[in-house]
């Protein structure tokens, strides 16, 4: 049995890249476990771990979700009596979990150091649990390049085994540099780049209903509309003759805006617009509800100011749920054509 963890920062698609090898690797006849030993809590009820529910459904896991993953944490896990180390807790399930199976990928965390005041983080873990490591890395600028060698140079002193690095939603203007400069980089230092994925609105971009998940609020209209994807944020506190340019120049937006602003959300809602997110719990004009309905357009009314709802979108990250065959399919395909996953099987294959 062979471990593969995969780890990396969050946001930089361990989910995707995780689904996506488990059910290439049972295509290929593997019995393929899935183990994430540090899950968070999501949705405003703090529900279960999000990941660990995806895999279990789509892979076909008998074992609890509690099994699944073991141990979740907030940003204030220290307080009350959580203090002991968990890696027994955590050794316990993930015994469950392997039991029978050929191959367990193991789910990093948000971030690589959390859980490191307990003695979980993720390079603890991967050394008590054998595993091979897989670093997936979210490209914005050289610095997410400086980020993946400084782990690389962490990792490879210590794990079993650093299989490589998978570059994933790669922006179209640095797909170019990704293959020409940041590949040459790692392997200038012995690090093996195993994949690179273009970035995929439809799989990247997250869903206006993550946007209601995270905002709440009163949905007004267009409640079937909630599965559209949301690639960018315009705010409408501004002029309208300002504000018309950057909506016509913004496909898959969110716009936000006071629910005063009748002008800006109607102007809107003739462009290419996901959602309007209307704050200060001001209910629109009866005509912006109406031609919302019209368009299929979600109209989310919350009750914060406009800074304190920009800030609670930036919580807001692509998900992809048990029920969204077309994202477990793209997810799939990716490591299929962009990633060199038979690599990673045989390098798997001779891990001790």
């Amino acid at each position: 049995m062979k471990n593969l963890y995969i780890i990396g920062t969050a946001g930089s698609g361990k989910t995707a890249v995780s689904l996506g090898l488990a059910l290439k690797f049972q295509e290929q006849g593997y019995r393929v476990a899935y183990f994430k030993p540090i899950g968070h809590p999501t949705g405003a009820k703090g529900q279960g771990d999000e990941d660990g529910l995806l895999m279990q459904q789509v892979l076909g896991l008998p074992q609890h979700l509690e099994t699944i993953v073991p141990y979740t944490i907030g940003s204030s896990y220290l307080s009350g009596n959580r203090r002991t180390a968990p890696l027994e807790q955590i050794t316990a399930a993930y015994r469950r979990v392997s039991a029978g199976a050929d191959i367990v990928i193991i789910g990093g965390a948000g971030f690589p150091y959390l859980m490191g005041s307990l003695g979980a983080d993720a390079l603890t873990l991967a050394r008590h649990f054998g595993a091979a490591v897989l670093f997936t890395v979210q490209i914005k600028n050289d610095y997410s390049l400086d980020e993946v060698i400084f782990y690389n140079n962490c990792f490879s002193q210590t794990s079993p085994r650093v299989l490589g690095n998978i570059f994933n939603n790669v922006p179209r203007p640095l797909l170019a540099k990704t293959e020409g400069v940041y590949r040459s980089l790692l392997a200038e230092r012995g690090y093996r780049t195993l994949g690179i994925i273009p970035r995929r609105a439809e799989i990247a971009c997250p869903t206006v209903a993550e946007y209601y998940e995270v905002l709440g609020g009163e949905i007004l209209a267009g409640e079937e509309g909630l599965f559209r994807i949301v690639e960018d944020v315009v705010i409408g506190a501004m002029t309208m003759e300002s504000a018309l340019g950057y909506l016509r120049r913004s496909p898959n937006k969110a716009v936000i805006t006071g629910g005063d602003r009748a002008d800006v959300a109607l102007a809107a809602l003739e462009t290419n617009t996901s959602a309007l997110i209307l704050t200060g719990g001001l209910y629109p004009d009866v005509k912006v509800v109406s031609r919302a309905g019209e368009k299929g357009v979600p109209v989310i009314l919350v009750h914060y100011d406009t800074y304190t709802t920009i800030e609670k979108i930036s919580e807001i990250e692509r998900r992809i749920h048990p029920g969204d065959h077309r994202s477990i399919a793209l997810a799939r395909e990716n490591i299929e054509k962009y990633c060199a996953w038979q690599e990673i099987l045989e390098a798997l294959s001779t891990v001790s």
